[in-house]
């Protein structure tokens, strides 16, 4: 039997894909929010597709403000950037 994907909706196009596909924005229990390489860090996980459109959306709608209930520093946008274009 094949094991199934668990699939995730990205916060910028509403689209379902793979878990994998997502860059995973991750807000832990001291509301510091961080990029969650692994997939596997501890918090409240949000995923956005890589791809700068989306983030670009993202950033426009205020959704990741929304989700994890707080203001949204420039630097993480700046970073998810970085790890957007980094590939």
């Amino acid at each position: 039997m094949i094991k199934k994907q668990p699939q995730r909706t990205c916060m910028g196009c509403n689209e379902k894909k793979d878990k994998k596909e997502f860059i995973r924005i991750v807000k832990n229990k001291e509301n510091i929010i961080s990029i969650d390489r692994t997939g596997k860090q501890e918090g409240r996980g949000a995923y956005i597709c890589d791809d700068i459109k989306c983030l670009e959306k993202l950033k426009k709608s205020k959704r990741l403000e929304r989700v994890f209930d707080m203001k949204i520093s420039e630097e993480i946008y700046e970073s998810l950037r970085g790890v957007i274009l980094d590939k």
